[in-house]
C-alpha cells in the first residue's frame, strides 16, 4: 500500500500480545480491565486498560487461552500495558510477558481510521473513554462486572450523561492543515487536532480530537472539510 501517516510512516500497524498465565489469572485481570471476563467468548471482545484517574492507557482484544489470557495491544503501547499491570500484581499467582503479535484487529492505519477507531496516537492525549464514543464505551466496558481500576470516575460520567469537553472525529479534507484550522478554531488550548491520517487521492482521512464547542455552535466549515463526531 502507498498511503502515508503524514510523517513518512507506511500505513502497516504492529500489534503485540501481553499473555497473563496462572491460577488467579481472570480474578486479577477482573480487577485490571473494564470488560468481564467471564463473558468473553473465544473470540474474544475489546476491553480497556485504565489509569487510576480513568485516562485510557490502551485498548486490549482479550482472547481466553489456556491457562488465562492474551491480551493483543497496539505494540507501541505493549510496555505501558505490562508496567501498568505489574504495579497491581501483588502476591497473586498470575505471570506477565510481552510476545510480538503476528496479526491484530486492524492490519492497516487505513483500516483502523475507517472504522473510527482510536490507537496509540489518541491515548497519548490522555482522556477518559467517553471522549472517544459511546459505541467505544459500550464495545469495552462492561457497566454490571463491579469495580476495576479507574472504574469511579467512568462509571459517573456515564450516570451523567457523559458530557465530556473533548470528542473524537473523524475528518476528511484537501490537507492537513486545513483539517487542524477547524478542529483548533474552537475551544481552549487542549489535545484538538488530527492525530493519525492518511492520504489517498490527494484526499486526507483521519482521526483527532475537537472542542464540544465546535459541534454546539454548528458554524460553516472551511469548503471541502468534512468533520463528524465519532459517536
Amino acid at each position: 500500500m502507498s498511503e502515508e501517516m503524514g510523517d513518512g510512516s507506511t500505513s502497516a500497524l504492529t500489534w503485540s500480545t501481553v499473555a497473563a498465565r496462572g491460577e488467579e489469572t481472570t480474578s486479577f485481570l477482573q480487577g485490571q480491565l473494564s470488560q468481564d471476563l467471564t463473558q468473553v467468548g473465544d473470540r474474544g471482545a475489546w476491553s480497556l486498560l485504565l489509569a487510576p484517574d480513568s485516562v485510557v492507557l490502551s485498548t486490549c482484544y482479550v482472547r481466553p487461552v489456556e491457562g488465562g489470557f492474551d491480551l493483543v495491544v497496539p505494540a507501541a503501547l505493549a510496555e505501558a500495558t505490562l508496567n501498568r499491570l505489574k504495579r497491581f500484581l501483588l502476591r497473586t499467582a498470575c505471570t506477565l510477558a510481552v510476545y510480538d503479535e503476528a496479526a491484530g484487529p486492524f492490519s492497516t492505519l487505513e483500516q483502523q481510521i475507517d472504522a473510527r477507531w482510536p490507537g496509540a496516537r489518541e491515548f497519548a492525549a490522555g482522556l477518559t473513554p467517553h471522549s472517544f464514543g459511546q459505541a467505544f464505551v459500550k464495545s469495552t466496558i462492561s457497566f454490571d462486572k463491579g469495580c476495576f481500576t479507574g472504574q469511579e470516575l467512568v462509571g459517573r460520567l456515564d450516570a451523567r450523561g457523559a458530557s465530556v469537553p473533548w470528542r473524537l472525529v473523524y475528518v476528511q479534507g484537501a490537507s492537513l492543515d486545513s483539517l487542524n484550522e477547524v478542529l483548533r478554531a474552537k475551544g481552549p488550548a487542549g489535545p484538538q487536532g488530527v492525530t493519525s491520517w492518511y492520504e489517498r487521492d490527494g484526499t486526507v482521512f483521519g482521526l483527532g480530537f475537537a472542542h464540544r464547542s465546535l459541534f454546539a455552535t454548528r458554524e460553516a466549515l472551511t469548503e471541502g472539510v468534512v468533520i463528524e463526531e465519532v459517536d
